[in-house]
């Protein structure tokens, strides 16, 4: 019975990781932890009214270090003496900045939210982690944080958000680097154009494909993997034009 927690799950992608989450058996997944900014989701509320206790909601801004010391310790008690083995940091914010990087005044913020956000989470759950059977920290990226595909999405004027989610994407290695030899596996997962208040509705896909294809991924990640950055992969889209394909294989940085 593994033991997930998931970041920004009041939301989008976060959300409907939590409601896939809740969908599988208790010997394959154990405790979820739903953490929010705020309390206030309905939707998120119906899941945790659902779940008989398996789903449980805790308060965390992920740019809060007081907020996430008080997450760790609410955590550690709903895990009862256990480990968390999985930690998903999904909560994530994008800017719009009509005339480019000229116009861009809101980087901080980004790298707040985006890139910050997820290293203090990751280093206040640290010790839950050590305790856990799978040990794997996921970070929710995008292709757009992808120096190497940097031309293909020019024309999107989110510079900040682009930026926020390359460093994210160095922080990745980073922590892979420095705990491989701990049996931790930490992964960038891109999770696709999905159709949220962040994506929009004209992207590519549904939120629940997108939650469902990423899980594919987590649940079959192992040491191996460590410090990878992976494309979900949804049949039919390997090949599609454009700039969006969905192969399943490694992203270049």
């Amino acid at each position: 019975m593994a033991s997930y927690l998931v970041t920004g799950s009041s939301r989008g992608l976060g959300l409907a990781l939590i409601a896939r989450l809740a969908t599988f058996s208790k010997t394959e997944v154990g405790t979820i932890i739903a953490t929010a900014r705020q309390d206030n989701s309905s939707q998120l509320k119906e899941i945790v009214d659902a779940s008989s206790g398996r789903v449980q909601l805790v308060k965390l801004d992920v740019t809060d270090a007081l907020s996430v010391q008080e997450a760790v310790q609410a955590v550690e008690r709903q895990l009862q003496g256990k480990g968390l083995d999985y930690l998903i940091n999904n909560a994530g914010a994008m800017d719009w900045s009509p005339t480019g990087i000229e116009g861009m005044d809101n980087l901080t913020e980004m790298l707040n939210v985006n890139t910050t956000g997820p290293h203090i989470v990751s280093r206040a759950f640290l010790p839950l982690l050590r305790k856990g059977e799978k040990k794997t920290v996921i970070n929710i990226s995008t292709t757009l944080g992808s120096i190497a595909m940097v031309d293909a999405f020019r024309l999107l004027p989110s510079p900040a958000y682009k930026i926020s989610k390359a460093a994210l994407n160095m922080l990745t290695a980073q922590y892979a680097k420095q705990y491989a030899n701990d049996g931790f596996t930490f992964l960038g997962i891109s999770p696709g154009w999905l159709r949220t208040d962040l994506g929009s509705s004209r992207a590519d896909l549904s939120v629940e494909t997108g939650a469902e294809k990423v899980l594919d991924i987590i649940q079959q990640a192992t040491p191996k993997q460590n410090g990878k950055f992976l494309n979900i992969h949804v049949p039919g889209w390997e090949t599609r034009e454009g700039a969006n394909q969905y192969d399943g294989k490694e992203i270049p940085w």
